[in-house]
Protein backbone atom coordinates (compact mmCIF):
# COMPACT_ATOMS: atom_id res chain seq x y z
CA UNK A 1 0.00 0.00 0.00
CA UNK A 2 1.46 3.60 -1.13
CA UNK A 3 1.41 6.25 1.17
CA UNK A 4 -0.85 8.29 -1.85
CA UNK A 5 -3.24 5.31 -0.87
CA UNK A 6 -3.22 5.67 2.60
CA UNK A 7 -4.11 9.28 3.53
CA UNK A 8 -2.81 9.22 7.30
CA UNK A 9 0.42 7.96 5.69
CA UNK A 10 0.45 10.21 3.16
CA UNK A 11 0.06 13.15 5.66
CA UNK A 12 2.61 12.33 7.56
CA UNK A 13 5.25 11.84 4.97
CA UNK A 14 4.20 15.14 3.85
CA UNK A 15 4.30 16.63 7.36
CA UNK A 16 8.12 14.91 7.70
CA UNK A 17 9.39 16.78 4.51
CA UNK A 18 7.86 20.13 5.25
CA UNK A 19 8.62 19.43 8.89
CA UNK A 20 10.70 22.89 9.81
CA UNK A 21 8.17 25.18 8.29
CA UNK A 22 5.46 23.36 10.50
CA UNK A 23 7.59 24.09 13.50
CA UNK A 24 8.11 27.87 12.25
CA UNK A 25 3.86 28.17 12.14
CA UNK A 26 3.20 26.33 14.56
CA UNK A 27 5.09 28.24 17.60
CA UNK A 28 3.18 31.38 16.43
CA UNK A 29 -0.25 29.50 16.91
CA UNK A 30 -0.05 29.18 20.78
CA UNK A 31 0.84 32.88 21.00
CA UNK A 32 -1.77 34.26 18.47
CA UNK A 33 -4.40 31.61 19.48
CA UNK A 34 -5.06 31.57 23.75
CA UNK A 35 -7.54 29.17 23.51
CA UNK A 36 -5.52 26.60 21.17
CA UNK A 37 -2.46 26.90 24.23
CA UNK A 38 -4.55 26.49 26.84
CA UNK A 39 -6.19 23.50 25.29
CA UNK A 40 -2.94 21.82 24.69
CA UNK A 41 -1.19 23.04 28.06
CA UNK A 42 -2.46 20.16 30.60
CA UNK A 43 -1.12 17.26 27.66
CA UNK A 44 2.45 18.48 27.49
CA UNK A 45 3.72 15.88 29.36
CA UNK A 46 1.94 13.66 27.59
CA UNK A 47 3.39 15.19 24.30
CA UNK A 48 6.80 15.09 25.80
CA UNK A 49 6.81 10.89 26.22
CA UNK A 50 5.22 10.72 22.81
CA UNK A 51 7.91 12.79 21.61
CA UNK A 52 11.04 10.75 23.20
CA UNK A 53 9.12 7.38 22.16
CA UNK A 54 9.31 8.33 18.40
CA UNK A 55 12.88 9.52 18.71
CA UNK A 56 14.25 6.61 20.27
CA UNK A 57 12.28 5.03 17.44
CA UNK A 58 14.29 6.82 14.88
CA UNK A 59 17.74 6.53 16.71
CA UNK A 60 19.97 4.20 15.20
CA UNK A 61 21.26 2.81 18.32
CA UNK A 62 24.69 1.14 17.06
CA UNK A 63 25.79 4.48 16.26
CA UNK A 64 24.42 5.69 19.24
CA UNK A 65 26.82 3.08 20.86
CA UNK A 66 29.48 4.07 18.58
CA UNK A 67 29.75 8.09 20.28
CA UNK A 68 29.54 6.27 23.72
CA UNK A 69 33.04 4.72 22.60
CA UNK A 70 34.18 7.80 21.82
CA UNK A 71 34.10 9.66 25.64
CA UNK A 72 36.33 12.27 25.59
CA UNK A 73 34.67 14.02 22.64
CA UNK A 74 31.07 13.36 24.51
CA UNK A 75 32.92 14.35 27.53
CA UNK A 76 34.04 17.53 25.72
CA UNK A 77 30.61 18.83 24.33
CA UNK A 78 28.98 18.09 27.72
CA UNK A 79 31.46 20.36 29.79
CA UNK A 80 31.09 23.08 27.04
CA UNK A 81 27.02 22.76 27.23
CA UNK A 82 26.74 22.64 30.77
CA UNK A 83 29.79 24.00 32.36
CA UNK A 84 31.61 26.80 29.96
CA UNK A 85 28.28 28.42 27.99
CA UNK A 86 26.95 29.61 31.37
CA UNK A 87 30.29 31.12 32.54
CA UNK A 88 30.45 32.59 29.21
CA UNK A 89 27.00 33.65 29.09
CA UNK A 90 27.56 35.44 32.95
CA UNK A 91 30.59 37.45 31.61
CA UNK A 92 28.92 38.60 28.97
CA UNK A 93 25.41 39.52 30.56
CA UNK A 94 26.95 41.34 33.96
CA UNK A 95 28.22 44.34 32.06
CA UNK A 96 25.34 45.12 30.11
CA UNK A 97 22.93 46.43 32.70
CA UNK A 98 19.64 44.20 32.10
CA UNK A 99 16.39 43.63 33.86
CA UNK A 100 17.06 41.22 36.03
CA UNK A 101 14.45 38.75 34.72
CA UNK A 102 16.07 38.73 31.63
CA UNK A 103 19.50 38.24 32.46
CA UNK A 104 19.00 35.66 35.45
CA UNK A 105 17.02 34.10 32.61
CA UNK A 106 19.97 34.06 29.97
CA UNK A 107 22.48 32.74 32.35
CA UNK A 108 19.94 30.21 33.28
CA UNK A 109 18.85 29.05 29.94
CA UNK A 110 22.59 28.67 29.32
CA UNK A 111 22.99 26.11 32.59
CA UNK A 112 20.27 23.82 30.96
CA UNK A 113 20.34 20.56 29.21
CA UNK A 114 19.89 19.88 25.83
CA UNK A 115 16.92 20.25 24.53
CA UNK A 116 15.44 16.77 24.78
CA UNK A 117 13.86 17.22 20.89
CA UNK A 118 17.61 17.72 20.23
CA UNK A 119 17.62 14.38 18.29
CA UNK A 120 15.12 15.59 15.97
CA UNK A 121 15.86 18.53 14.78
CA UNK A 122 19.49 17.27 14.19
CA UNK A 123 17.60 15.21 11.74
CA UNK A 124 15.69 17.88 10.18
CA UNK A 125 18.97 19.97 9.17
CA UNK A 126 21.47 17.37 8.41
CA UNK A 127 23.43 16.76 11.29
CA UNK A 128 24.16 13.88 13.49
CA UNK A 129 20.83 12.65 15.72
CA UNK A 130 22.54 9.94 17.60
CA UNK A 131 25.36 12.84 18.86
CA UNK A 132 22.61 14.64 19.78
CA UNK A 133 20.85 12.12 21.52
CA UNK A 134 23.58 10.74 23.80
CA UNK A 135 24.62 14.45 24.90
CA UNK A 136 20.67 15.35 25.50
CA UNK A 137 20.92 12.29 27.51
CA UNK A 138 23.55 12.79 29.33
CA UNK A 139 23.03 16.53 30.07
CA UNK A 140 19.77 15.69 31.52
CA UNK A 141 21.37 13.18 33.71
CA UNK A 142 24.23 15.38 35.02
CA UNK A 143 22.39 19.35 34.90
CA UNK A 144 20.89 18.59 38.51
CA UNK A 145 24.24 17.95 39.73
CA UNK A 146 25.69 21.15 37.42
CA UNK A 147 22.88 23.59 37.71
CA UNK A 148 22.00 24.68 41.14
CA UNK A 149 25.58 25.53 42.25
CA UNK A 150 26.21 27.59 39.45
CA UNK A 151 22.09 29.25 39.40
CA UNK A 152 23.45 30.29 43.00
CA UNK A 153 26.64 31.05 42.22
CA UNK A 154 25.85 33.39 39.26
CA UNK A 155 22.34 34.69 39.97
CA UNK A 156 21.27 34.22 43.08
CA UNK A 157 18.32 31.46 42.03
CA UNK A 158 18.25 28.42 44.09
CA UNK A 159 16.77 25.98 41.98
CA UNK A 160 15.61 22.90 44.39
CA UNK A 161 16.04 19.74 42.14
CA UNK A 162 15.72 17.03 44.91
CA UNK A 163 17.90 13.81 43.29
CA UNK A 164 14.62 11.51 43.84
CA UNK A 165 12.28 13.63 42.71
CA UNK A 166 14.27 14.25 39.30
CA UNK A 167 15.57 10.39 39.30
CA UNK A 168 11.54 9.16 38.71
CA UNK A 169 11.05 12.32 36.43
CA UNK A 170 13.65 10.84 34.08
CA UNK A 171 12.17 7.29 34.07
CA UNK A 172 8.93 8.81 32.75
CA UNK A 173 10.25 10.85 29.63
CA UNK A 174 13.10 8.62 29.32
CA UNK A 175 13.16 5.00 30.47
CA UNK A 176 9.78 4.54 29.56
CA UNK A 177 9.77 5.94 26.21
CA UNK A 178 13.01 4.03 25.45
CA UNK A 179 11.41 0.54 26.67
CA UNK A 180 8.19 1.16 24.71
CA UNK A 181 10.29 1.97 21.39
CA UNK A 182 12.32 -1.14 21.86
CA UNK A 183 8.53 -3.50 22.13
CA UNK A 184 7.44 -1.52 18.94
CA UNK A 185 10.95 -2.21 17.03
CA UNK A 186 10.40 -5.96 18.44
CA UNK A 187 7.00 -5.65 17.27
CA UNK A 188 6.70 -3.83 13.56
CA UNK A 189 10.17 -5.67 12.70
CA UNK A 190 13.14 -3.13 10.55
CA UNK A 191 11.99 -3.28 7.05
CA UNK A 192 8.34 -1.95 8.24
CA UNK A 193 10.03 0.43 10.51
CA UNK A 194 12.03 1.28 7.59
CA UNK A 195 9.63 2.05 5.27
CA UNK A 196 7.70 3.87 7.60
CA UNK A 197 10.51 6.25 8.53
CA UNK A 198 9.26 9.53 6.93
CA UNK A 199 5.90 8.88 8.34
CA UNK A 200 7.15 8.36 12.02
CA UNK A 201 9.49 11.40 11.74
CA UNK A 202 5.61 13.69 10.15
CA UNK A 203 4.09 12.49 13.85
CA UNK A 204 6.91 13.48 15.62
CA UNK A 205 6.97 17.03 14.14
CA UNK A 206 2.89 17.41 15.22
CA UNK A 207 3.88 16.08 18.47
CA UNK A 208 6.47 18.53 18.98
CA UNK A 209 4.25 21.51 17.27
CA UNK A 210 1.34 20.78 19.93
CA UNK A 211 4.19 21.18 22.39
CA UNK A 212 4.70 24.35 21.34
CA UNK A 213 1.33 25.39 21.37
CA UNK A 214 0.82 24.10 25.34
CA UNK A 215 3.94 25.91 25.97
CA UNK A 216 2.58 29.09 24.77
CA UNK A 217 -0.30 29.30 27.62
CA UNK A 218 -1.14 32.65 29.00
CA UNK A 219 1.55 34.53 26.69
CA UNK A 220 -0.50 36.84 24.83
CA UNK A 221 -1.46 38.24 28.51
CA UNK A 222 1.87 38.66 29.42
CA UNK A 223 2.68 40.47 26.00
CA UNK A 224 -0.68 43.01 26.50
CA UNK A 225 0.62 43.62 29.96
CA UNK A 226 3.91 44.82 29.32
CA UNK A 227 5.12 44.32 25.86
CA UNK A 228 8.12 46.67 25.93
CA UNK A 229 9.56 43.91 28.36
CA UNK A 230 8.57 40.90 26.11
CA UNK A 231 10.57 42.13 22.83
CA UNK A 232 13.51 43.29 24.79
CA UNK A 233 13.52 39.76 26.44
CA UNK A 234 12.60 38.01 22.80
CA UNK A 235 15.28 39.87 21.21
CA UNK A 236 17.63 38.01 23.79
CA UNK A 237 16.67 35.14 23.67
CA UNK A 238 17.52 35.05 20.00
CA UNK A 239 20.75 36.46 20.67
CA UNK A 240 21.47 33.73 23.72
CA UNK A 241 20.12 30.70 21.16
CA UNK A 242 21.99 31.49 18.12
CA UNK A 243 24.84 32.87 20.08
CA UNK A 244 25.67 29.95 21.72
CA UNK A 245 24.93 28.24 18.59
CA UNK A 246 27.63 30.03 16.93
CA UNK A 247 30.17 30.27 19.40
CA UNK A 248 30.25 26.17 20.22
CA UNK A 249 30.37 25.36 16.77
CA UNK A 250 33.61 27.30 16.40
CA UNK A 251 34.85 26.32 19.55
CA UNK A 252 34.91 22.70 18.77
CA UNK A 253 35.58 22.74 15.02
CA UNK A 254 38.33 20.79 15.52
CA UNK A 255 36.07 18.06 16.14
CA UNK A 256 34.70 17.93 12.52
CA UNK A 257 32.25 20.13 10.85
CA UNK A 258 29.02 17.60 11.97
CA UNK A 259 29.88 17.00 15.30
CA UNK A 260 30.64 21.01 16.33
CA UNK A 261 27.60 21.74 14.08
CA UNK A 262 25.65 19.08 16.32
CA UNK A 263 26.94 20.08 19.24
CA UNK A 264 26.51 24.34 18.31
CA UNK A 265 22.55 23.35 17.95
CA UNK A 266 22.32 21.70 21.50
CA UNK A 267 24.04 24.46 22.80
CA UNK A 268 21.31 27.10 21.56
CA UNK A 269 18.60 24.71 22.17
CA UNK A 270 18.02 23.87 25.58
CA UNK A 271 15.84 22.12 27.81
CA UNK A 272 13.64 24.56 29.67
CA UNK A 273 10.71 22.33 31.33
CA UNK A 274 12.83 20.87 34.45
CA UNK A 275 13.79 24.41 35.45
CA UNK A 276 10.24 25.65 34.87
CA UNK A 277 9.03 22.78 37.16
CA UNK A 278 11.51 23.84 40.47
CA UNK A 279 11.79 27.39 40.17
CA UNK A 280 10.66 28.80 43.61
CA UNK A 281 6.65 30.12 43.26
CA UNK A 282 8.13 33.35 45.41
CA UNK A 283 10.70 34.02 42.88
CA UNK A 284 10.38 36.36 39.85
CA UNK A 285 7.88 35.95 37.33
CA UNK A 286 10.17 37.08 34.62
CA UNK A 287 12.08 34.36 34.61
CA UNK A 288 9.66 31.74 33.42
CA UNK A 289 8.47 34.13 31.44
CA UNK A 290 12.05 34.20 29.33
CA UNK A 291 11.79 30.57 29.35
CA UNK A 292 8.75 30.34 27.34
CA UNK A 293 9.69 33.05 24.96
CA UNK A 294 13.10 30.81 24.50
CA UNK A 295 10.89 28.89 22.68
CA UNK A 296 10.86 30.88 19.60
CA UNK A 297 14.47 30.49 18.12
CA UNK A 298 14.38 26.99 19.38
CA UNK A 299 10.74 26.03 17.00
CA UNK A 300 12.75 28.66 14.12
CA UNK A 301 15.71 27.64 13.94
CA UNK A 302 15.16 24.26 11.60
CA UNK A 303 13.90 26.37 9.36
CA UNK A 304 16.25 29.44 9.35
CA UNK A 305 19.45 27.26 10.14
CA UNK A 306 18.44 24.11 7.76
CA UNK A 307 20.04 26.40 4.62
CA UNK A 308 22.99 27.59 6.65
CA UNK A 309 23.74 23.78 7.98
CA UNK A 310 23.50 22.15 4.55
CA UNK A 311 25.97 24.97 3.00
CA UNK A 312 28.12 23.96 5.86
CA UNK A 313 28.65 20.16 5.81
Amino acid sequence: MTNVANPLLWLLTQSARRGSLLLAVGIFGGAVFPPLAAAFHPIVAPLVFGMMTLIFLRVDFEAALAHLRRPGRVGLIVAAELLVSPLVMAALVGPLGLDRGISAGLVLFAAGCAATSSPAFARMVGLDPELSLVVSLVTTFLVPLTAPPLAIWLTGVDLAIGAGAFSARLLLIVGLPAALSLLVRRLVGPARLERWAEAVDGALVWLVVGYGFGVMDGLQARLAADPEWVVIALSAAFLADYGLNVLTTLALWPLGRVPAASAGLMAGNRNMALFLAVLPSSGDPRVPLFFALCQFPLFLSPFLLRPLYRRLV
